[in-house]
């Protein structure tokens, strides 16, 4: 993967971040890295570890689902989203 002033503006898009001029070289060195960092990964053998799902032995606790509606978080939280209308998110087309 090419990590390049392309990508950068897609993921600045995406993200709705500005990134300044001056940032955008270190940015795309550091995501060079970390891309870098898990191609490494790749090199584990691990054909001989059982896939797991889980740490928890027995499976994963389990809890009731129970929706609680508290309109004063619900406020806040919408307050302060960049966009909202009539009490949902908006947010920008991604799929073009």
């Amino acid at each position: 993967m090419t990590i390049d002033d392309k990508l950068i503006n897609k993921l600045s898009k995406l993200s709705s971040l500005e990134i300044s001029e001056d940032k955008k070289e270190n940015l795309k060195s550091e995501l060079a890295d970390i891309v870098n960092f898990v191609k490494n990964l790749d090199e584990i053998d691990v054909d001989n570890v059982d896939a797991t799902f889980t740490t928890v032995e027995g499976g994963a606790i389990l809890r009731e689902d129970i929706a609680i509606k508290n309109t004063e978080v619900s406020n806040h939280i919408i307050k302060n989203s960049p966009k909202s209308e009539n009490g949902y998110f908006v947010v920008p087309k991604i799929i073009e």
